[in-house]
Formats: C-alpha cells, structure tokens, sequence
C-alpha cells in the first residue's frame, strides 16, 4: 500500500502544482466596519493567539502566528486558494511573468536524475554547452539521488550572479564533468512551434503566461513565412497547467471569428460575473492588437487541438472555446476538470490572498469543474497504450475540491487507476522501469501522429472511450 501511495503522490505534483495557476489579477480596495465581524468568533481567535503565545513550550514569533491563522483560513476553501507570504508571492509573480533567475533549462526527472530535455536558448546553460539528454547528477556537493524535482528546481535557482556547479553524466560520451554557470534571469519560453513536415506545423503552448500571447504570433508568423501554405495546425496543450485567463483568451481568438464568446465566468462578487469575448479590450493587456500581426489564414486552417490530463484552467478554456465553436477537432486525453478561477488580492506590498472568485463556462454554457473537456476523439500515450494516464491525479481527486454539477464517481476510471497501480508494482518487483513517454514533438510522439492523420484524412488509431469502456465493464459485470 505505502508504494502505491508514493507513487500516486508522485504522479500528482505536478498536476496540483500546475491547477494553481488561473489567475484574474485584481486589487481590492475594502473598508471592513467592526459591526460586520463577527465579534464572538473573532474574541475565540484573539484567545486562542494569547494562549499560543503564552503556553506554548518555546517563544513564537508573533508575525508567523497570524501568518498561519490567514493561511488555515484560506487552506480551508479548496486546493487552489491560499496565502502567499512574502517568498510564495515572489515565486507566484515569477510564475505568471515567466522571468526567474536561475541556468536556463527545461528539465525532467529520468532514473532519480534530473535530465535536460531542452537548454532555453541565449541562456547560461545553453552558453555553457549543456544538451538535451543530458543528466544532472549533483547540484552543488548536493547528489541529485533522493531529491524532488521541485528540490532541485529550488537548489539550481538563486539571486543573479551567483554561481552553481552541476554535475553532468553525458550518456552518448559516457563521461561525467562539472560545469560552472553563473546564475541570471531567464526568460521562459512558453511557446515552441515548428513545421512537423510539409503543410503541416505542430504549436505548443506549455504555460500561459505574460509574454505567451506574443511569442504565439511570432512562432505562427514564422511556421507561415516557411511554409505560406500549411494545410493543418496542431496546437499541443497537453500537460498545460493553465496560467493567466487573458492568454487563454487571445489564443482562442487567434482561431475563432471576432466578437463571438469564448468564456463566462460567474461568482459572488460583481467582479467576477462577465463574459470575455474575442475583441481586443477582452484580451490585449497593454497597447494595440497582438493578434493583427497574424496571418489570415490562421481563421480556417484545419486545426486539431490536443489535450491530456495535465491540461488544466486556461488551457481547458481553450480546448472548450473551440470545441464549442466546432472551431477544432479535440483529441487526447479528458483533461483536468479546474472550472474555476483565482484572484489576487493583495494584503501588503509583499504578500496577497489567492482565491477562488467564480467558476467559468464554455460558450455553450458548460461547467467543467471537476469534469473537465472530453475529447471528440480518446488516444493513448503511446501506440502501445496508456503508461501515466491513469495515475495522474485530476481536479475530482483533490480534497475540498469545489463540487461540480454532473461530479459523480467512476468504476471505470478507479479500475483503470488500480490495473495501472498494479503494474507499476509488478515493474518495480521486476526492476524494470516504465519505458519514459517521447518527448512531445518528436517523430516518436503518438498522439502527435495521430493528429496529423486526423487533419490529413487518414485513419487514426484512437483508443476506447470511456463510454466504451463503461459498457465493456457493465457487460463483463452481468456475465
């Protein structure tokens, strides 16, 4: 039992870490009276902080008490709500800008080991010679062996100018050797595109952030300048975790005909009731019109759009846009289900609420919450089936999650998770690792095929849909 939780653990970081990301920024200016608290509960508070402060067995720092007091308040609504202190504000902000200070790699984890799957271009890493494939062995005098993903990012990261010695294990060279990388700030890329072939080019949006929607128009300008005559797009969400809500909104309207709804959004709050359309004031931030310096072609291309379960809030928002406009074809996986969206509100100069305001809904009026967008046409992660699709965790999974209106439970989903956890056992008593998925764009990449059948007209090898797999387990259930 203690390995099956580990590994779903696992297998969830990244999903929950990444639903944290739908954002609205606002800044709400309220007066709160003293005749609207309510003064009972708030003496039980005032007590309960005396006692702590005066009973407990060692001193306690007067600032991290109602630190935590704000943090539990807000912990207790849902998963993606939360007190940002002043550290957590910082990383939120370098999260939505897509700057950060650090070496500039984008990485995995592959045998306990973090891997470079791509140096980020101009960077010191890239300066420095590192490769994709390559494998960090040790960050510092720190060994890479037992630590997280997110404990490394963390190690690697730090203040400008500041030197880190990585480790690397070249395996096509079989030698390991130190580099030495001063730190500075990195800019993410969140878009890469690039023609698959002839006619065709395949987008990936991996995040939405401040820069994304225009590095969106120029990645497309540039698949357009080299092949003026592209016959199909892929535009890849898959494993998106979604980000800033005005993004999802250009990029929807990059596709779809002006002024028609892309998402609705409803909450308690004044604020937080609209519907943001495809005109410009709904999504530029600042300054004129991004999307006029797209081609015109862009509005019909055969367009398929692929999703998983890692695809969650903005890019959701996306895929529902277009599937509800019949704009594209949605192939994958269902994604996450996170209909909701976060506000910022900050508290101080360094610190800020993060919390759920409104749910959204797909221009046909849809709430994906804790469902998510289901795919015109289900693929596997690989040609030999599914290896991670059944373990990755998803908006119904997490506690205190906000309840969505068809959310009922799924026999057939917790049989596919428990027939996945099984042989994850069975692998890890046979010490064969799970064969890792191709990287996403590459010739070896199965659902990317798969679209391109699709925008060709050829067969495509889609795989059963849950309502197939219901009835196969209904069937099996009478015999």
């Amino acid at each position: 039992m203690g390995r099956k939780l580990r590994m779903a653990g696992l297998l969830a970081l990244g999903a929950v870490a990444g639903a944290l990301t739908t954002i609205q920024f606002q800044a709400i200016a309220r007066s709160t009276t003293l005749s609207s608290l309510p003064l009972e509960e708030m003496q039980q508070l005032a007590a309960a902080f005396d006692i702590v402060k005066t009973s407990y067995v060692e001193p306690v720092d007067e600032k991290k008490l109602i630190s935590d007091a704000i943090g539990g308040m807000v912990a207790g609504l849902d998963p993606h709500s939360t007190y940002l202190d002043r550290k957590a504000f910082k990383e939120f902000r370098e999260s939505t800008t897509g700057k950060f200070v650090g070496v500039g790699i984008e990485i995995g984890m592959e045998d306990g080991l973090v891997k470079v799957v791509s140096p980020i271009e101009g960077s010191p890493a890239f300066r420095a010679g590192l490769k994709p494939g390559d494998l960090i062995t040790r960050i510092d005098d720190t060994a890479v062996k037992g630590l997280s993903l997110d404990q490394a990012v963390k190690r690697m990261r730090g203040e400008p100018a500041t030197k880190v010695v990585l480790t690397i294990f070249r395996k096509d060279e079989s030698r390991s050797f130190p580099v030495t990388i001063v730190r500075e700030e990195i800019r993410v890329q969140s878009v890469r595109a690039k023609l698959v072939e002839p006619g065709y080019g395949w987008v990936r949006v991996s995040q939405f952030q401040e820069p994304t929607v225009e590095d969106f128009v120029r990645k497309v300008n540039e698949l357009y300048k080299a092949d003026p005559q592209l016959k199909g797009l892929v535009l890849d969400l898959r494993n998106d975790p979604g980000g800033l809500l005005n993004g999802a909104v250009a990029i929807s309207a990059a596709f779809l005909p002006s002024g028609v709804t892309v998402v609705s959004t409803n909450g308690q709050m004044v604020e937080s009731r609209s519907t943001l359309k495809a005109v410009p004031e709904h999504y530029a931030m600042r300054g004129p019109d991004p999307l006029k310096r797209l081609p015109a072609a862009i509005k019909n291309v055969p367009l398929v759009v692929l999703v998983n379960e890692g695809s969650a809030s903005a890019s959701e928002i996306v895929a529902g846009a277009l599937q509800d406009h019949k704009r594209a074809t949605i192939m994958g996986a269902q994604t996450f289900g996170k209909g909701s969206v976060q506000s910022i509100q900050q508290l101080t100069a360094d610190t800020a609420l993060k919390m759920t305001t409104s749910r959204y809904y797909t221009p046909a009026g849809r709430s994906i919450q804790a469902k998510g967008i289901v795919p015109d046409i289900w693929l596997d992660e690989t040609a030999e089936g599914n290896v991670y699709a059944a373990l990755r965790m998803r908006e119904a999974d997490l506690e205190k999650h906000l309840v969505g209106s068809e959310e009922k439970k799924d026999p057939v989903r917790e049989q596919a998770r428990e027939e996945a956890r099984k042989k994850f056992e069975d692998q890890a008593k046979s010490k064969e690792p799970p064969k890792p998925l191709p990287e996403f764009g590459t010739a070896d990449d199965f659902p990317l095929q798969q679209a391109l059948n699709q925008l060709k007209g050829k067969p495509v090898v889609a795989s059963k849909t849950m309502a197939e797999r219901r009835a196969a387990l209904d069937s099996a259930a009478t015999k």
